[in-house]
């Protein structure tokens, strides 16, 4: 008995699949014709004009907001890479500015073997920061078999970053400028019309990423947005880009000159260093 309706199944499929061939041959040949379609003809054709739009429209949607972030991501990318380029640029200019003033100072005395702003590289990368210690330190992964040695100056394309502060054979820790409990003041210079004023940077503010300049006793006017870099004084190479001046103040007894500096560099956003030696050869 199954198997008997599961034969007639089979047949009632097969008259259907016959059925829906000969109306198609059927509507292929009339349409051929050259007639006035009849009002079931006409009924048919418009509802599935009608059926191709509604289906075709959503994708036609899709397809075309796909394209649209297609093109915004790419515009973004364009536009990250920019900015990269720009930050890169600023460095370079502050470091040009560093070097014109050096070489002044050259065509006065010629018996200096080297200058303070001659350096060595090692690029490196970061392998590990820790939570707790995000604004005070990081481990790269570059050593004493590298050529790495304790308080050489870390930079990155945006600026300054800190300098070297313990090293083992293949990893070194690097102390960031942004530790708000560094102990240890770096000499930096303010760019003022053809010269320098001279303070030290003595504090970090994590949440505004702005130094502290302080000791610049000099009657100068200080313009907003003047290049700060370091002196040379010190472990550092001088014209390491630290920031641009964002206000000034004066300090409790109104003697000397407080400058915020607004940070050249993204402390959350480190990966890729190189490490500065002075080049004493």
């Amino acid at each position: 008995m199954y198997r008997k309706k599961e034969f007639e199944k089979r047949y009632l499929i097969i008259i259907v699949i016959v059925g829906i061939a000969l109306l198609l041959v059927i509507l292929a040949v009339a349409l051929k014709k050259d007639r006035n379609l009849n009002p079931a003809e006409q009924l048919i054709k418009d509802t599935g004009t009608f059926v191709v739009k509604v289906v075709s429209s959503p994708v036609n949607f899709a397809k075309s907001k796909i394209k649209e972030s297609n093109e915004k991501n790419g515009i973004y990318k364009k536009y990250k890479k920019l900015k990269q380029k720009e930050k890169q640029i600023n460095s370079v200019v502050a470091e040009n500015e560093n070097l014109k003033d050096e070489i002044k100072k050259l065509k006065k005395t010629l018996k200096l073997k080297t200058i303070l702003s001659d350096r060595v590289y090692r690029n490196a990368t970061v392998i590990n920061r820790n939570l707790d210690y995000w604004y005070k330190e990081f481990n790269i992964d570059k050593g004493k078999k590298d050529g790495v040695e304790k308080n050489m100056a870390v930079i990155n394309c945006e600026g300054l970053i800190g300098r070297v502060s313990k090293v083992s054979n293949h990893t070194s820790t690097v102390k960031l400028l942004a530790d708000e409990n560094a102990v240890d003041k770096t000499s930096v210079k303010i760019k003022v019309n053809n010269g320098y004023v001279y303070g030290l940077l003595s504090k970090y503010d994590a949440k505004n990423n702005t130094y502290i300049v302080e000791g610049i006793s000099e009657n100068k006017k200080i313009p907003k947005n003047a290049e700060v870099v370091t002196t040379g004084m010190g472990d550092f190479p001088s014209g390491l880009l630290i920031g641009y001046v964002k206000d000034i103040k004066t300090d409790n007894f109104d003697l000397s000159k407080v400058v915020i500096v607004s940070s050249s560099v993204d402390f959350d956003n480190i990966d890729y260093v190189a490490i500065l030696k002075r080049n004493n050869k």
